[in-house]
């Protein structure tokens, strides 16, 4: 028997541009749609995850951040560009499907760090 696919591909992105969602449908059938918003907050560069864990940075402002290009990266990944000039963090397939099968949980733990530090997404 094969082994399976560590992670599934995406087989198709699609940027929204009006509704600001990114729409990624993989191989095994999953389908999300992310706000630029939270691919923005979740950034893997280092600028938002800092240099650890407990380094992160808190991301605010980033309500009306939009999606200015999507750069493939070999066959493992996507560069983003966002509109407010971040561009640094690469988007593994993987951590794109962890994003949206995690978006509740993780779209939650944003807003109680935002309201934790009396941060706001304006």
């Amino acid at each position: 028997m094969a082994a399976a696919h560590p992670t599934p591909l995406p087989t198709e992105i699609k940027l929204h541009t009006q509704s600001k969602r990114l729409e990624i449908t993989f191989d095994d059938g999953a389908r999300f749609e992310l706000p630029c918003e939270y691919l923005r907050v979740h950034s893997p560069s280092a600028e938002v995850r800092g240099h650890g864990v407990g380094n992160e940075v808190l991301q605010v402002g980033k309500r009306h951040v939009a999606i200015t290009a999507l750069e493939p990266v070999g066959h493992y990944a996507l560069k983003i560009v966002f509109d407010d000039g971040h561009d640094s963090g690469l988007y593994s397939w993987a951590y794109l499907y962890e994003l949206g099968v995690k978006h509740d949980q993780y779209w939650q733990d944003y807003l109680d760090r935002l309201a934790a530090a009396g941060a706001s997404r304006e």
